[in-house]
């Protein structure tokens, strides 16, 4: 029996978060560690969907300044690079013996399903990972949207957003060593001081969907696993009230 605060959770992780350090691409050590931090939140029994960007393949609006590439074009290819990264995290999950299923907002049926909420909340249910792909399925919309969406949409209790650091901080720890690291924020703050956290379309659709917010560290061995579990490192974005969901026991 695990005691866990959050019953259901949307993770959003970078396009970067899969590759090495300062590299492109797909770096299988980093897909590794994601599978297992995953799987730690799995074994307690929490529903988890996942929300994967694009950008260590492609970066639509770059590749479009450097290129003869139309811009809307240029998203179109960040969507399907978050398809091709969702079967890498699906495949590596499934390695690990996770049950899980790709839902994508761009139809490419002969390597995923189509993103369909409520079937999606039925995996959930079921004890499968559901990587949801392709953004929301239109251009100019980050998958920063594109996750507070779906976590609206699957009645997520808490979006955790995946960074390189354990939370929101002063100033930049790597450079100022006085940084000291932000436990609560709330969405108007975040909005108000431009903190960057999230685009402001996905803190504004959060807040009023009153989906709370935890930046954290996910290359910090089990720290996502003692997030969901009310410990761990990070911080907390919400309305400035403690959060709605009670722990509860997984059997």
């Amino acid at each position: 029996m695990a005691s866990t605060r959050y019953a259901r959770v949307l993770l959003k992780v970078s396009g970067e978060g899969l590759c090495a350090p300062g590299k492109t691409g797909i770096d299988g050590k980093e897909l590794r560690k994601l599978a297992n931090e995953i799987k730690l939140v799995v074994d307690l029994g929490v529903q988890v969907c996942v929300v994967v960007g694009g950008g260590n393949l492609v970066r639509g609006a770059v590749i479009a300044k450097d290129t003869a590439i139309e811009e809307t074009t240029g998203h179109y290819m960040g969507m399907l690079a978050t398809v091709i990264n969702a079967l890498a995290v699906q495949d590596t999950l499934e390695s690990l013996g996770v049950p899980t299923r790709v839902q994508s907002a761009l139809p490419v049926q002969n390597v995923c399903e189509n993103f369909i909420r409520r079937r999606a909340i039925r995996h959930m249910e079921k004890g499968r990972v559901v990587i949801f792909a392709g953004g929301t399925g239109n251009p100019f919309v980050t998958t920063d949207t594109g996750a507070a969406l779906r976590a609206a949409e699957v009645r997520a209790d808490v979006l955790l957003k995946a960074t390189k650091v354990d939370g929101v901080y002063t100033a930049d720890p790597k450079t100022d060593p006085t940084a000291t690291r932000i436990e609560r924020l709330t969405y108007n703050e975040v909005i108000d001081k431009r903190l960057g956290v999230m685009d402001v379309s996905a803190i504004d659709l959060c807040q009023r969907s009153g989906i709370p917010i935890i930046v954290l560290d996910l290359k910090r061995p089990g720290n996502m696993r003692a997030v969901v579990q009310g410990e761990g490192q990070g911080t907390l974005i919400n309305a400035g009230i403690a959060t709605a969901t009670k722990p509860r026991s997984n059997s």
